[in-house]
Protein backbone atom coordinates (compact mmCIF):
# COMPACT_ATOMS: atom_id res chain seq x y z
CA UNK A 1 0.00 0.00 0.00
CA UNK A 2 1.31 3.41 -0.95
CA UNK A 3 1.60 6.20 1.61
CA UNK A 4 -0.80 9.09 1.15
CA UNK A 5 0.43 11.83 -1.15
CA UNK A 6 2.63 9.53 -3.29
CA UNK A 7 0.33 8.32 -6.08
CA UNK A 8 3.08 8.44 -8.73
CA UNK A 9 5.71 6.56 -6.76
CA UNK A 10 5.79 3.53 -9.16
CA UNK A 11 6.17 5.91 -12.10
CA UNK A 12 9.00 7.82 -10.42
CA UNK A 13 10.77 4.57 -9.49
CA UNK A 14 10.43 3.42 -13.10
CA UNK A 15 11.94 6.68 -14.37
CA UNK A 16 14.81 6.17 -11.92
CA UNK A 17 15.37 2.73 -13.45
CA UNK A 18 15.42 4.29 -16.93
CA UNK A 19 17.97 6.89 -15.79
CA UNK A 20 20.20 4.26 -14.19
CA UNK A 21 20.19 2.11 -17.34
CA UNK A 22 20.81 5.18 -19.52
CA UNK A 23 23.93 6.02 -17.49
CA UNK A 24 25.13 2.43 -17.69
CA UNK A 25 24.62 2.29 -21.47
CA UNK A 26 26.00 5.79 -22.02
CA UNK A 27 22.99 7.43 -23.64
CA UNK A 28 20.79 10.41 -22.78
CA UNK A 29 17.18 10.27 -23.90
CA UNK A 30 15.79 13.73 -24.61
CA UNK A 31 12.41 12.89 -23.08
CA UNK A 32 10.93 9.97 -21.16
CA UNK A 33 7.16 9.59 -21.12
CA UNK A 34 4.88 7.01 -19.57
CA UNK A 35 1.37 6.70 -20.94
CA UNK A 36 -1.22 4.07 -21.76
CA UNK A 37 -0.38 2.21 -24.97
CA UNK A 38 -2.55 -0.48 -26.53
CA UNK A 39 -0.21 -2.42 -28.82
CA UNK A 40 3.34 -2.31 -27.48
CA UNK A 41 5.47 -1.91 -24.38
CA UNK A 42 7.44 1.09 -25.62
CA UNK A 43 8.72 3.17 -28.51
CA UNK A 44 11.74 5.30 -29.33
CA UNK A 45 11.60 8.23 -31.72
CA UNK A 46 14.49 9.33 -33.92
CA UNK A 47 14.52 12.54 -31.87
CA UNK A 48 15.40 10.60 -28.71
CA UNK A 49 11.97 10.52 -27.11
CA UNK A 50 11.20 7.32 -25.22
CA UNK A 51 7.59 6.43 -24.49
CA UNK A 52 6.78 3.53 -22.20
CA UNK A 53 3.46 1.78 -21.66
CA UNK A 54 2.00 2.70 -18.27
CA UNK A 55 1.35 -1.01 -17.61
CA UNK A 56 5.08 -1.68 -17.74
CA UNK A 57 5.66 -0.11 -14.32
CA UNK A 58 3.76 -3.04 -12.76
CA UNK A 59 5.68 -5.78 -14.56
CA UNK A 60 8.43 -7.90 -12.97
CA UNK A 61 11.91 -6.32 -12.84
CA UNK A 62 13.27 -8.58 -15.60
CA UNK A 63 10.54 -7.52 -18.03
CA UNK A 64 11.04 -3.85 -17.20
CA UNK A 65 14.80 -4.15 -17.68
CA UNK A 66 14.45 -5.88 -21.06
CA UNK A 67 12.11 -3.20 -22.39
CA UNK A 68 14.12 -0.29 -20.94
CA UNK A 69 17.43 -1.58 -22.30
CA UNK A 70 15.84 -2.39 -25.67
CA UNK A 71 14.55 1.15 -26.12
CA UNK A 72 17.68 2.86 -24.79
CA UNK A 73 19.85 0.85 -27.17
CA UNK A 74 17.87 2.28 -30.07
CA UNK A 75 19.52 5.61 -29.21
CA UNK A 76 22.80 3.95 -30.29
CA UNK A 77 21.60 1.41 -32.86
CA UNK A 78 18.38 2.23 -34.76
CA UNK A 79 17.65 -1.29 -36.04
CA UNK A 80 17.37 -4.83 -34.66
CA UNK A 81 20.44 -6.22 -36.43
CA UNK A 82 23.27 -8.34 -35.06
CA UNK A 83 24.98 -5.48 -33.25
CA UNK A 84 21.73 -4.49 -31.53
CA UNK A 85 20.99 -8.06 -30.44
CA UNK A 86 24.56 -8.56 -29.19
CA UNK A 87 24.46 -5.38 -27.13
CA UNK A 88 21.04 -6.26 -25.73
CA UNK A 89 22.29 -9.68 -24.59
CA UNK A 90 25.49 -8.19 -23.17
CA UNK A 91 23.68 -5.61 -21.04
CA UNK A 92 21.08 -8.06 -19.78
CA UNK A 93 23.45 -10.93 -18.87
CA UNK A 94 23.26 -11.51 -15.16
CA UNK A 95 20.44 -9.03 -14.65
CA UNK A 96 17.66 -10.48 -12.49
CA UNK A 97 17.32 -14.15 -13.38
CA UNK A 98 19.17 -15.52 -16.40
CA UNK A 99 17.10 -16.46 -19.40
CA UNK A 100 16.86 -20.17 -20.07
CA UNK A 101 16.31 -19.75 -23.80
CA UNK A 102 19.75 -18.31 -24.61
Amino acid sequence: MQPAGRPNEPVELFKTEVSAWARRIGVEPREVHIRPMTRKWASCSSAGRLTFNADLVRQPPRVRAEVIVHELLHLKVPNHGKLFRSLLRAYLVGHASKRNDQ
